[in-house]
């Protein structure tokens, strides 16, 4: 789950690392009240889920309340990446001396925290692994011991050369491993970590992504969550209990299980289509279900073909049938259907089908062309 800039901030601040006073504004007037109150020049930063925010116009400078007020004028409405700005961050601007990267992810093939930091912060850690990954160290934490001080203090000495600053940045990175495991974090992320011309070590930016598995357990944590800041589609799935991820194909995918589901998009690619999506409907599907992913990948208008792969075994073949046919009379599927299905209840599922004019295979590779076909006749 992707959390804003200031709700990531107020999560490392309770972690006690070191970050200027701001607060988070809806309106350009509470924006001008914010920057009145801090007096001084500040940073106004757009508050939405997509990457590369200052370069689409997203983060100003406002050096007086009134400039304020017209920059958070020009980014409340806005849309970066196809996401509306809802709020914005006003914090006070530092003046910087140096500004490196550090971060902290979950490695799912040493399966453990890895750290990441480089003295090159301030711009996209992946250009800085492309053109000079020297530039960057890394270190698995062992949870079962967490992170050592010598080992906090080795990834400080990466950064800067300055002791005083070695010693705080040790300690920033201690607090954030903390943050990390405390939040159930699957990234954990400080760019840049900036040092000030006297000398001061200071978060200026915050990310944090939480493992959704978390939540469970966590429930003071998932009312962070803003749906309005999120792709439409995806929060839409996540209501209905789908597991969707949107993609930039034409085919719409909806298959049961998530094993099935890659193998499907896998063959979508090997007979040169492009999946629209990952939709995993689960192993006990419901007509409604059915319905309402019927609805999220029809409202993609790059789909140009949908392609129903089922397996029944817990999933009733019959349910997927029933849920394809009320689709279609609650709303107009403006795309081919094309459906594979068998396994639990396959006879009866086409028997309904079979009643409003529809067929369903049982092979997989020849529903998946046929899919593909369709798509690209209709490109």
């Amino acid at each position: 789950m992707n959390i804003h800039e200031y709700q990531a901030r107020a999560l490392l601040k309770a972690q006690g690392i070191p970050m200027l006073d701001g607060d988070v504004a809806t309106t350009p007037t509470e924006a001008e009240a914010i920057a009145r109150r801090l007096g001084r020049t500040v940073v106004i930063k757009a508050q939405v889920h997509a990457g590369g925010r200052g370069k689409a116009g997203g983060v100003r400078l406002a050096r007086n309340p009134s400039e304020a007020l017209d920059c958070a004028a020009d980014i409340l409405g806005m849309r970066i990446k196809g996401l509306e700005v809802q709020k914005i961050l006003v914090v006070p601007a530092a003046e910087i001396a140096t500004e490196s990267y550090v971060a902290l992810i979950m490695d799912r093939e040493s399966q453990k925290p890895v750290f990441m930091v480089s003295p090159a912060g301030g711009v996209d850690i992946e250009d800085v692994a492309a053109r000079a990954p020297e530039k960057i160290t890394r270190l698995a934490v062992d949870p079962a011991y967490g992170l050592f001080p010598h080992q906090a203090l080795a990834l400080a000495f990466a950064l800067f050369r300055d002791f005083t600053q070695v010693k705080a940045a040790a300690r920033i990175l201690e607090q954030l491993y903390a943050a990390f495991v405390a939040n159930g974090c699957s990234l954990a992320e400080i760019n840049p970590l900036a040092t000030t011309p006297e000398g001061r070590v200071l978060a200026l930016d915050a990310k944090i992504i939480i493992d959704d598995n978390e939540l469970f357990w966590r429930p003071d944590l998932g009312v962070l969550r803003d749906d309005t800041a999120e792709e439409p589609s995806e929060a839409a799935a996540r209501r209905a209990n789908l597991s969707f991820i949107k993609l930039d194909g034409d085919v719409g995918c909806v298959v049961n299980g998530a094993g099935l589901a890659m193998a499907t998009m896998d063959l979508v690619k090997y007979y040169g289509g492009e999946p629209a999506n990952f939709l995993d409907i689960g192993g006990s599907s419901s007509p409604e279900k059915v319905i309402a992913a019927l609805r999220i990948i029809t409202a993609d208008p790059r789909v140009k073909a949908i392609l129903f792969n089922i397996f029944g075994g817990i999933t009733r073949t019959d349910d997927v049938a029933n849920g394809i046919v009320a689709a279609t009379r609650q709303f107009k599927v403006r795309v081919p259907i094309v459906i594979r299905l068998t396994g639990t209840n396959e006879a009866e599922a086409i028997r309904i089908l079979n009643e409003v004019g529809m067929t369903a295979l049982s092979d997989m590779d020849e529903a998946v062309r046929r899919a593909v076909a369709l798509a690209r006749e209709a490109a």
